[in-house]
């Protein structure tokens, strides 16, 4: 992991822990595992690049074998034509580039040793990554479930208040019914005998005593008033005759 990779996966990892204080076991793992992906991708890159610089070395070293041959014949030619001047500077350019073969074989090998380095650490980083990956499903699950489990835990202790309250309403509202049915039953009776309805019709005794004193005096008094009027009349009719 470069310098920068791991000062951004601090500053993250500090961002989240101000963002978050509870800590999320489910997410930390899931967060590791990113990052170990993160770390094979690394691995994979820098395979590819020491692969990319191995091909160029040996396509220059290629071109180098070709030169080689191509002053091998040029000295064979010159020798022919009586040139050994020509024959000797193109022998001198061969070796000139058989030494840059040499030296580029050893840096090939090298690029090679560090390549298969490389693919060896990618190749158990991966399996690595793999068995974190099922231990990560793993623990995500237990944890889910332990989690679960508190909460159904938590429910079901904070049940008990409010089992109790439910039990109490059902209580009361037992009670009320029962009320409610005594009555209506007695209700019931009352219609059945017939005192029901005299008993709605009584209302209150002292209205109803007060009512009658008011009515035998309007009477009283309205007879008062005929019986002045017929005696009126009738001593009219006597002073009359």
């Amino acid at each position: 992991m470069s310098l920068l990779r791991r000062f951004a996966f601090a500053v993250r990892a500090k961002l989240n822990a101000l963002l978050n204080r509870t800590s999320d076991p489910a997410a930390e793992l899931d967060y590791s595992y990113e990052q170990m992906r993160d770390e094979l991708q690394d691995v994979t890159r820098g395979i590819a690049d020491v692969t990319t610089q191995k091909k160029r070395l040996e396509i220059h070293r290629q071109r180098l074998r070709s030169n080689v041959e191509k002053h091998d014949t040029q000295a064979r030619a010159a020798l022919q034509e009586s040139r050994e001047d020509l024959a000797r500077r193109a022998l001198e350019k061969k070796q000139v580039n058989v030494s840059q073969i040499s030296e580029l074989s050893g840096q090939i090998d090298d690029l090679q040793e560090t390549q298969d380095r490389l693919v060896g650490k990618r190749a158990e980083l991966s399996s690595q990554i793999e068995q974190f990956r099922t231990k990560k499903e793993t623990m995500k699950a237990r944890y889910q479930a332990a989690e679960a489990s508190a909460r159904v835990s938590e429910a079901f202790t904070g049940a008990g208040d409010t089992m109790a309250d439910v039990h109490r309403s059902i209580e009361r509202a037992t009670e009320r019914t029962e009320q409610m049915e005594a009555r209506a039953a007695a209700l019931e009776e009352l219609e059945a005998s017939g005192d029901l309805e005299s008993v709605l019709d009584e209302g209150d005794s002292i209205d109803q005593e007060l009512d009658r004193l008011s009515s035998e005096r309007a009477i009283e008094n309205e007879l008062a008033t005929l019986r002045t009027e017929v005696e009126s009349r009738e001593a009219t009719r006597e002073a009359a005759e």
